[in-house]
């Protein structure tokens, strides 16, 4: 069995702590972070390859990731939301490059989110058929079905971007492919002398629109809007990219009826809420469909 010791190397270790789902070793050589996981070694050379040194020194990376330990200042709110995404944008541009159209991957993409369509308007009718056979809806029924023409139209639109998005992919002949953080969030956003990336256990290469996804889902209390538009000063989304994006952020999420009245009519508000974000490019592409 592995020992917290061990990491130490021979230095004096003056206290251990834990933080989350790691563990920080202070010792008289310095401070390190332990986490039980590991990196692949080939995203951190194509980062050094790539000039992109914003993630902290790695002392080890086998079973466990050691890093030094980085000590954040504080930042007001706006400050760090510009910093993290001027900060993926740079990750994503250092890390560009072109291969050719993977159709095994995005036929996938394709089938996973048509069948996730068609689900949600299955499960939503079989459940306004329920909720309207009773004499009296409860709160949490009443609420969905006073919104369910909304669900309903938000799945039409993202029925009419997927299509649109699965004829522009599979025309093109080359596609972009950046390493991706795959789990960003101002849990993994340091700044010090310089800006850090932490926790790069689930990075790999994909479509910068997976990191923008994972941010959209992991900081749900920020504008997007705000987010995106910066984003794209530095690294502008290509039409494609763009729509994926669109259709994983519209698509809704699955409602739970489990629970309480009350734990209930909280899980279909916050659906509900979030149902709202349409890019102002989707509002007026919508426009111009219409006419």
């Amino acid at each position: 069995m592995t020992k917290i010791s061990d990491f130490a190397h021979g230095s004096k270790v003056r206290k251990i702590s834990k933080l989350k789902n790691v563990t920080i070793i202070d010792t008289d050589s310095g401070n390190f972070v332990i986490k039980k996981s590991h990196i692949d070694e080939n995203i951190l050379m194509y980062l050094k390859s790539r000039n992109f040194d914003y993630i902290p020194d790695i002392v080890e990376n086998d079973e466990y990731v050691v890093t030094r330990f980085i000590d954040g200042i504080n930042l007001s709110e706006n400050q760090k939301v510009e910093d993290l995404i001027k900060l993926v944008s740079l990750l994503h541009s250092k890390t560009t490059y072109y291969s050719n159209v993977n159709v095994e991957k995005n036929e996938k993409i394709y089938k996973q989110l048509n069948d996730n369509i068609n689900y949600l308007y299955s499960f939503y009718t079989d459940q306004i058929v329920l909720s309207e056979s009773k004499v009296f809806m409860s709160p949490s029924e009443l609420l969905f079905a006073s919104n369910i023409t909304k669900l309903y139209d938000l799945l039409d639109f993202s029925k009419r971007k997927l299509e649109k998005w699965h004829e522009i992919v599979s025309e093109k002949k080359r596609e972009r492919n950046v390493v991706i953080h795959n789990n960003l969030g101002f849990d993994h956003f340091i700044r010090n002398s310089k800006p850090y990336l932490i926790s790069w256990d689930k990075s790999k290469i994909d479509s910068p629109v997976f990191d923008l996804f994972k941010l959209y889902k992991n900081e749900s209390d920020f504008d997007f809007n705000f987010f995106l538009n910066l984003y794209e000063k530095s690294y502008p989304l290509l039409e494609d990219e763009k729509l994926l994006l669109e259709l994983l952020i519209t698509i809704p999420d699955d409602i739970s009826f489990l629970g309480s009245d009350y734990k209930r009519c909280q899980n279909i508000n916050r659906i509900i809420e979030k149902c709202e974000f349409l890019p102002e490019a989707s509002k007026q592409g919508e426009k111009k469909e219409n006419k």
